[in-house]
């Protein structure tokens, strides 16, 4: 299977050859590729742009390309992946909040985030314990460590991957 390139037109000569700017080079940069920022309620910790952003919804992992529809989700704990090249460029740990696509554009509204090689054993190991100490006597401290064991599980996985 061949990929068709379209043929160009004058417009799109003039501003690539004949009068290059900043615009028309930040544009080509750009093509396939979607923004994502992360922003806790400290501050925006990533904004970078990636062929791919692979997010940890509450119910999967979900993968978002260059022209995807919008999309509001829910955010689950786990890894956050930016893709280029076919090779994972740069990795988080989120936790739970929310995410909205649109235009290109990924933004991610996390309580907590965090370079994914710096979760270790001992944090997974931490998590798990203060779940499984966590009361469920109600159906909402039930609501609350079965969050905590999600974020322990969530630990864990990224903890092995990082060994």
């Amino acid at each position: 299977m061949t990929d068709t390139v379209p043929e160009p037109t004058v417009q799109s000569a003039v501003e690539h050859t004949l009068m290059p700017s900043e615009a028309t080079e930040l544009a080509d940069a750009r093509r396939d590729r979607v923004r994502c920022v992360v922003v806790t309620p400290e501050r925006a910790v990533l904004d970078a742009a990636a062929e791919m952003v692979v997010l940890p919804l509450y119910d999967g992992e979900y993968a978002v390309l260059s022209g995807h529809a919008p999309l509001v989700a829910r955010l689950g704990a786990g890894e956050l992946r930016l893709t280029s090249g076919g090779t994972t460029t740069q990795r988080w740990y989120v936790e739970f909040g929310f995410v909205q696509v649109r235009r290109d554009e990924v933004t991610v509204l996390t309580e907590y985030a965090r370079p994914a090689t710096e979760v270790t054993p001992q944090m997974a190991e931490l998590a798990t314990t203060e779940a499984e100490q966590m009361p469920a006597d109600s159906p909402s401290a039930r609501a609350a460590k079965a969050r905590a064991r999600d974020r322990a599980a969530a630990l864990k996985r990224l903890a092995a991957k990082n060994a």
